[in-house]
């Protein structure tokens, strides 16, 4: 393993164990080619290489990607066949999130051998295969950690049953830096740089890093006030900044809300975090506020018996709140309407539920207005005209 003289740090060499010497024996398998009576022909030297190491080499690719295709689709097909019979479902979902690494890894594999076999495989061709190799490793790590996220979240549950699905996706957040930390770290070993000197070395930027990530630490800081004051939860409907939708995460750094328009939007945690929220989700009643016209021909004997009416049908109607401000008035003269003020709360926050109740409430006040033989108004003009005699 090469040591540079001002880097005592040893290079990260993984891809070597792996090839478990196969090329050797595959050298073996081509060596009596040349001697064979077709020798001439294996000799035939393709940009400065023997046919037979080619043929060799690609034999040899094409086998892994077959391998890789078996190993995935039989031998891990299999074990989660099996797994569907285990008590949880963690080993199911563990089994899945491995299958793309380890088909990345059959083909980085099968590069090693196919430039080995060709000896093209320099330094820097080494020093890549095996960088795609440690990255492989943390990329199943990573995978490893998103099957198992719902163990964070039950290991969350223990300290907040209100937040555990937001401190648990918090938890797995910082693990996946730290892992992702250990991996850039593991691949800079690879080309033989010395992970500590560069860390030391950050020191003397040091002011200008934490310029650079001042809004990064208040990011940061403000998703540490979310989850401490529990003003927001995943699943609730707020509005924020301008912002108004379902909260689907609360990140590290941000917050992403679903519009109802189906757009996600993704909000800094420090402006949610220094920013009024109004959440929706946390009220237990909505409100129902009326404006309804009648026309002028109203008697006050008909407006006061729909006015009484109405606030009757409210009082007992079983999905208004009582406990809430209720009123019903004659509010004023207008234009052209005589003006009957409604002011209620439903019994309920659901926005379908309060829709249907909210068409209820319409539906009979239409029905109180014409059993009372009056009629609902609308923006109309009178003209006078008069007449005057012309003198002669």
């Amino acid at each position: 393993m090469p040591i540079s003289e001002n880097n005592t740090t040893t290079s990260l060499n993984v891809i070597d164990d792996l090839s478990m010497d196969l090329h050797t024996k595959i050298q073996d398998i081509l060596t009596p080619l040349y001697s064979s009576d077709y020798g001439d022909f294996f000799l035939t030297f393709i940009f400065g290489i023997p046919l037979a190491q080619w043929i060799g080499a690609i034999i040899v690719f094409l086998l892994f990607l077959g391998l890789r295709h078996f190993f995935t689709s039989l031998v891990m097909g299999t074990l989660q066949k099996l797994a569907k019979y285990s008590d949880n479902y963690y080993d199911d979902r563990i089994i899945s999130a491995l299958k793309a690494p380890i088909r990345f890894a059959f083909i980085v594999v099968g590069m090693h051998l196919f430039f080995l076999i060709t000896f093209q495989e320099t330094i820097l061709i080494k020093k890549i295969l095996n960088t795609l190799i440690v990255y492989d490793i943390f990329w199943a790590i990573l995978a490893i950690l998103e099957a198992i996220r719902e163990l964070f979240q039950k290991f969350a549950n223990r300290f907040s049953e209100d937040l555990y699905k937001e401190i648990g996706n918090f938890m797995l957040t910082i693990m996946k830096i730290l892992v992702s930390g250990i991996g850039l770290g593991a691949m800079l070993q690879v080309w033989g740089i010395n992970v500590t000197a560069l860390v030391a070395s950050l020191g003397i930027g040091g002011l200008a890093f934490a310029l650079a990530a001042k809004d990064a630490a208040s990011n940061l800081f403000g998703s540490f006030s979310l989850l401490a004051d529990r003003s927001i939860r995943i699943g609730e409907w707020i509005k924020v900044n301008g912002v108004e939708g379902v909260v689907e995460d609360i990140g590290m750094r941000t917050t992403k809300i679903r519009s109802f328009q189906k757009s996600l939007i993704t909000v800094p945690n420090q402006i949610v975090a220094n920013n009024p929220i109004e959440n929706f989700s946390r009220r237990g009643v909505r409100r129902i506020k009326l404006h309804i016209g009648l026309t002028y021909d109203t008697s006050s004997q008909q407006m006061s018996t729909i006015v009484e009416e109405i606030k009757y049908m409210l009082h007992t109607h079983d999905k208004i709140s009582k406990k809430e401000t209720l009123l019903v008035n004659f509010d004023s003269f207008g234009d052209s309407s005589l003006n009957i003020f409604i002011y209620t709360f439903t019994s309920t926050a659901n926005w379908l539920k309060y829709l249907d109740i909210r068409e209820d409430i319409h539906l009979k006040i239409m029905h109180i207005v014409e059993t009372n033989d009056a009629a609902f108004a609308f923006p109309s003009h009178s003209i006078y005209m008069e007449e005057t005699q012309k003198k002669l």
